[in-house]
């Protein structure tokens, strides 16, 4: 291809050598910008696949039935000082010849008991009393019958007429997955749960990954725009004395090229070491497998592909004026307008929405694209809107760095647009999440309570079966019974038996260890127990509101540091022309924050609105989607955060403006 042959290349090269020391430090900004984008963006990816692959290796848990079987497979569910502790019952067939359950080397013998590595810690300081599985480990499971390395899994060999591969076990559907009936199987395959508690992560990370993702598009996207006004200059000079439109192409996409791929691969170095912090922030649980947070090479140069393509079709794409009319740009012409357009086609993707989001309810995936493409419209409308406020600004100024923060405003919508952006679009994940509020409440039993399910005419003789497994255990408790909704789905003709006992976490654990098997394929459980994975979701959607609010406000931050310091040196001609006409340099400091803050008070309430306005129909399940007062105080502190980080990154760039004013002459290009 002629427009990227050997001369443009080197056109390019020494254009950037040119700007010197200035263009220098604007190039390196559009690099640290793409690296940002790139490290995050890896991150977001590689953490949706973490997730996958946890669900992959909990599919062997959910038993497919088999015409040709060879094994007898059942799942139920104990704890351990409140934490869940799966227990998977096997057999192998008379006359058959089972496969090894995943992460194990051979199929348990009868009476064998392997656990997992934390499980096997745990045994390993609690007294025999409170253990949640009999019996002395045998072995350690493997990564590949885990979730996570904190996961506790025991795995225990039967006969295959014990009653715990032959007695029926009743699913719980508050609880999908942690117990599963007695299965004839004829491998550890297994099947995907649908359902459960890995479902709503799924659809979390699918939120946050989109909440946290366009915020990254748009930085990158900018990183290509830097210091913009100089180097259409140089295109346009270059147009003028006879460049084809095919060689200002190929220069503008060699030197998007060069930022672009220099920034994904310092964005792929900081991923590489991330990633071992990364897997040690706990999840759903427990902490990651650093493998499971390694996107694989064909994924990464995925992603470094499209961070590089996205700088350079950014890049390309402002290139119309320079090539069309190189003399208007030359002479620093006013530029184009904002079209009405942008607010009407922002208007049409937000009805949309709602009329989506109301017709395909259950299409969720569906919902998620539609969500993504409403976040995204914000930028369509983000310049139109700084456009009118310039204007608005501009005819209502009445001191001079009002003015001439109204006319930068005015003259450069889309650059005002480029430093506000980040929070902006920040302000949409604050409304979006100040809508949601996750309970992990139980509504059933009590804390201190264990019970089992028992048909009404087995009710005395389990409970005096309790009470002397209790005794001999020499654990106090009250045994008694009601019909309430814990170990039992209420049925006419059954009842559970409860355990009342006091003193605390470890007697309990005493009582529940004496009580296993009461009950042939159940374990007693509170109502604490019940609403385990509620719980855990609810602290897990807490973090994620605040790790996903920290990633977009500190992206934010750094996207409005960038883009005012590159911002100082694309205009430091007109700064310095204005310095030399006896401008004060608070004046000129003064303009940067209002045309800073001007932008954001506007817009950042309007994408607030439409945040708050997309939650509604994602609202997950065993959430309320109101505003009260913990959403109002969200809403303040991300406001009053993103604005003190906003005004430090503007401080930040004022010796940069004291620089080029100061250096720069009647001809500072």
């Amino acid at each position: 291809m002629r427009a990227l042959d050997g001369t443009t290349w080197t056109l390019t090269w020494r254009l950037t050598r040119a700007g010197g020391r200035m263009g220098l430090l604007a190039t390196g900004l559009a690099v640290a910008a793409a690296a940002v984008s790139t490290a995050l963006l890896l991150l977001c990816v590689a953490g949706n696949l973490g997730f996958q692959q946890r669900a992959d290796r909990t599919d062997w848990r959910s038993p497919v039935t088999s015409a040709t079987p060879v094994a007898t497979e059942a799942v139920g569910m104990t704890f351990s000082g409140g934490i869940p502790v799966t227990v998977v019952d096997v057999a192998e067939l008379p006359g058959k010849k089972a496969p090894a359950p995943p992460g194990m080397p051979r199929f348990p013998e009868p009476g064998e008991v392997w656990v997992s590595p934390a499980l096997a810690g745990r045994l390993g300081h609690l007294p025999s009393g409170q253990r949640p599985v009999a019996g002395t480990p045998d072995g350690t499971l493997g990564r590949a019958a885990l979730a996570h390395p904190g996961e506790l899994v025991a795995v225990v060999g039967h006969k295959p007429t014990d009653r715990a591969v032959t007695f029926p076990r009743e699913a719980d559907p508050r609880r999908p997955g942690d117990t599963v009936t007695p299965t004839r199987v004829a491998d550890f395959t297994g099947r995907p749960m649908a359902g459960g508690i890995g479902e709503e992560y799924v659809g979390l990370a699918k939120i946050a990954t989109i909440l946290v993702v366009v915020p990254l598009l748009v930085l990158g996207a900018s990183s290509a725009r830097l210091s913009v006004s100089r180097r259409d200059q140089r295109l346009a000079a270059l147009r003028l004395i006879g460049a084809s439109p095919g060689r200002i192409a190929g220069i503008t996409a060699a030197e998007a090229v060069l930022t672009g791929t220099a920034g994904a691969l310092l964005g792929a170095a900081a991923y590489g070491l991330l990633v071992p912090a990364a897997a040690e922030v706990s999840v759903a649980g427990g902490t990651w497998y650093t493998a499971d947070l390694w996107t694989g090479v064909p994924v990464l140069l995925a992603v470094l592909a499209a961070v590089v393509a996205m700088v350079v079709v950014s890049a390309l794409v402002g290139l119309r004026q320079v090539v069309v009319g190189p003399l208007g740009v030359a002479r620093r012409s006013q530029a184009p307008r904002m079209s009405f357009l942008r607010a009407l086609a922002f208007v049409g993707v937000i009805l949309g929405y709602a009329w989506f989001t109301d017709e395909k309810k259950d299409d969720t995936n569906g919902i998620l694209v539609v969500f993504a493409i409403v976040f995204l419209a914000l930028s369509l409308i983000g310049p139109w809107a700084v456009g009118v406020l310039g204007r608005i600004v501009t005819a209502k100024a009445r001191r001079p760095a009002t003015l001439l923060a109204g006319r930068r405003l005015l003259d450069d919508p889309k650059g005002g647009w480029r430093t506000v952006s980040g929070l902006t679009l920040a302000g949409f994940v604050a409304g979006f999440f100040a809508l949601f509020s996750i309970s992990g409440v139980s509504v059933w039993g009590s804390a201190d309570t264990l019970a089992v399910a028992v048909p009404k005419s087995r009710v005395a003789v389990v409970q005096q079966e309790a009470r002397a497994r209790l005794e001999r255990a020499g654990v106090a408790a009250t045994v008694g019974s009601d019909t309430d909704w814990v170990a039992m789905g209420g049925g006419e003709n059954s009842a559970q038996v409860t355990v009342t006992v006091r003193g605390g976490t470890e007697n309990l654990d005493r009582a529940r260890t004496a009580l296993t098997s009461l009950v042939p394929g159940q374990y007693a459980i509170t109502g604490t127990d019940v609403n385990w994975s509620r719980k855990l979701f609810a602290k897990d959607f807490s973090h994620a509101t605040r790790v996903v609010l920290s990633v977009t406000f500190i992206t934010a931050i750094a996207s409005a540091g960038i883009t005012a310091a590159s911002s100082v040196l694309d205009r430091r001609r007109t700064y310095g022309l204005l310095r030399l006409a006896g401008t004060p340099l608070e004046v000129l400091n003064a303009a940067r924050r209002q045309e800073t803050l001007m932008p954001v008070a506007v817009l950042a309430g309007g994408a607030v609105l439409t945040g708050i306005f997309c939650a509604a129909p994602l609202t997950l399940d065993g959430g309320s989607s109101s505003l009260d007062a913990g959403s109002f105080a969200l809403l303040a502190a991300c406001f009053g955060l993103g604005v003190a980080g906003l005004l430090g990154a503007s401080a930040l760039s004022r010796p940069l403006l004291r620089s080029v004013t100061t250096r720069t002459g009647p001809r500072p290009e």
